[in-house]
């Protein structure tokens, strides 16, 4: 009935509503210790991943020939769910969610040094109005020297690292295996923040800690889905409906109007992901038609 980038889009658009939701939630559970969110982040996350081992790997699933790399993998992604955890409880909703759009940029200038691959004039010239977008949204934090404003740059170093490794990773490892030692990695740090005033939620608070971890977790499978539906290049404009969410809930629930200037550098910063987006494809077109040949 639907066709495949249908379908793709379909799971990139509920994908951005869950990391939303999910954003608002972390916002929302203001009260309750980073380390306590981090346990339902991991713990609950765990939750979709079990549904999608197969049947056959049920013994021996948790085997891997790169312990290494996953290691590496969870320690980036780990300090940069830390980062944006207390950069949404201490900014507003839509700065955050610009400066995340900035990620593709950090990973760009990692694949160059980890990668060995070679970045072109119009891939440098988006990182460039990338910082420049950067600078625009912080440049209150920077002049009033609010650390918080450096959180959400550590989440894009962290998330661009956490790109690269699973670009590797994907090589050999399953999606659900490379989520299953991420979520479980999580769950162990939160354990040793249990000493730092952990609350009893309530029911309310209970359902929502909950639903950080399975929105989380699901999230990331339905962006995985949609990315081997579709191709990349209809689906992925797509997220950048998160910065209209942020916007919509930031004036709704915490009364949160955008600044002009958080403004105009989202722009340039989704400006520059874009080029760098429409770059890979071509880069990814010549290499495919050589190989044809």
């Amino acid at each position: 009935m639907f066709s495949k980038n249908q379908l793709g889009f379909f799971y990139m658009f509920i994908s951005i509503c869950a990391f939303s939701v999910m954003d608002v939630i972390v916002k929302w559970t203001n009260d309750y210790p980073v380390g306590q969110v981090l346990f339902f982040r991991g713990f609950c996350g765990l939750i979709p991943i079990l549904f999608i081992i197969p049947r056959e790997r049920y013994i021996d699933f948790y085997k891997t020939s790169r312990p290494l790399l996953h290691f590496k993998r969870c320690m980036a992604g780990i300090i940069a769910l830390i980062s944006i955890v207390v950069a949404l409880r201490n900014l507003p909703l839509a700065t955050v969610v610009s400066v995340t759009f900035a990620a593709p940029i950090f990973t760009t200038i990692f694949s160059i040094f980890l990668l060995n691959e070679k970045v072109g004039f119009y891939r440098w010239l988006a990182v460039m109005v990338g910082f420049i977008g950067i600078i625009v949204i912080s440049e209150p934090g920077f002049s009033s020297l609010n650390f918080y404003f450096i959180l959400p740059i550590i989440f894009c170093l962290g998330l661009s690292y956490v790109a690269i490794t699973i670009r590797r990773l994907s090589t050999t490892e399953p999606v659900w295996l490379i989520g299953f030692f991420f979520s479980i990695s999580i769950m162990i740090l939160s354990f040793f923040t249990f000493y730092q005033n952990w609350l009893l939620p309530n029911l309310l608070d209970l359902f929502l800690l909950s639903m950080i971890g399975i929105l989380g977790g699901l999230a990331n499978l339905w962006l995985t889905q949609s990315y081997k539906l579709s191709e990349v290049s209809l689906v992925t404009p797509v997220k950048y409906l998160a910065l209209v969410f942020a916007i919509i809930f930031g004036y709704l629930i915490w009364d949160e109007i955008p600044t002009t200037k958080t403004l105009i550098g989202a722009i340039l910063v989704i400006a520059s992901s874009i080029i760098i987006f429409r770059r890979e494809i071509v880069l990814k077109k010549n290499l495919s038609l050589s190989r044809h040949e």
